[in-house]
């Protein structure tokens, strides 16, 4: 039987605590240095600090809950993959991409700093996540941190997020069809989202013959993910979003609302929350965390 889901108001806790996580790791790791590399370190705090959902450390530490993986460790993979969904922001706000003003509310680090000082803050913060699961300190087992590792990258490539940003920049010149709009989807955003459920097995020690079903409910959560932020790039508010909407369309991209309309892309949405939830059904309480996510994905206002 499947656990009642907990309303959503239940995550705030939640977030605000993995928020205060994140960012005061953040703090730590990037104390600014009384050297030239100064700028490069008031770049990535600019980045990195404040705002933000951190969704996707969260995914990572309700998906260690399935294993009662210690909270100490789990953090630092959520402070990896945080890392790296900040440095995919820095670059794909940049001119040569999105080229975007705002982001979290506040200047973009091309705005805020120069775009050469953006690249490098990106390039640091992409290194500082594989430094962050190679460590022992993450943990003991060098096998789980090279698994780790291996999984990152795999989900940050050209098989994962970045593939999905190059087919993202040919959209712009070229008609998608539904099919390879959710492809490209699921390489730019659900590649990581898959990593943070599957980064739980593997400090759990779940063999990879056993996670299925999480990787069923990545792939759901993962469009469920990008519909919504589709549908909020047509009715949101700039103000709580904190960054410029309405570019896709008038790009002329292909998106899941272009392509099935807005009721479509709702009740689309909807039936994939249903579908991750299900996935979790052999899991009693201590999955509640992330059925509550997947509710959240397709509630949220920003």
């Amino acid at each position: 039987m499947i656990a009642p889901v907990p309303s959503p108001l239940s995550l705030r806790p939640a977030l605000a605590r993995i928020a205060q996580d994140v960012d005061r790791h953040f703090d730590l790791l990037l104390t600014v240095p009384d050297d030239p590399r100064k700028r490069l370190y008031e770049a990535m705090r600019h980045a990195a600090i404040g705002g933000g959902k951190r969704l996707r450390p969260l995914l990572v530490m309700a998906a260690c809950e399935l294993f009662n993986v210690d909270r100490a460790r789990a953090s630092r993979v959520a402070l990896a993959i945080e890392c790296m969904h900040v440095y995919s922001l820095v670059h794909d706000d940049m001119p040569c991409m999105d080229d975007d003003d705002l982001r979290r509310g506040r200047p973009t680090v091309h705005k805020a700093f120069d775009e050469a000082t953006a690249v490098l803050a990106g390039d640091s913060l992409h290194a500082l996540a594989f430094e962050v699961v190679a460590d022992p300190e993450t943990h003991p087992d060098p096998f789980v941190r090279a698994e780790l590792s291996l999984e990152l990258a795999r989900a940050a490539g050209p098989a994962g997020m970045a593939g999905g940003q190059m087919m993202d920049l040919i959209a712009e010149t070229t008609t998608f069809d539904l099919q390879t709009v959710t492809r490209l989807q699921q390489l730019k955003t659900g590649a990581l989202i898959g990593f943070c459920l599957e980064a739980g097995a593997i400090m759990g020690h779940v063999p990879p013959e056993g996670r299925t079903r999480l990787r069923g409910y990545a792939r759901d959560i993962g469009l469920a993910f990008q519909i919504a932020d589709d549908l909020l790039d047509v009715e949101g508010d700039e103000a709580l979003a904190g960054k410029a909407l309405g570019k896709d369309q008038a790009a002329g991209k292909a998106t899941f609302v272009s392509l099935l309309g807005v009721e479509r892309a709702k009740r689309q949405a909807a039936l994939l929350v249903d579908q991750a939830i299900a996935h979790l059904a052999a899991f009693g309480s201590e999955a509640d965390l992330l059925r509550a996510i997947a509710h959240y994905i397709v509630e949220r206002d920003r």
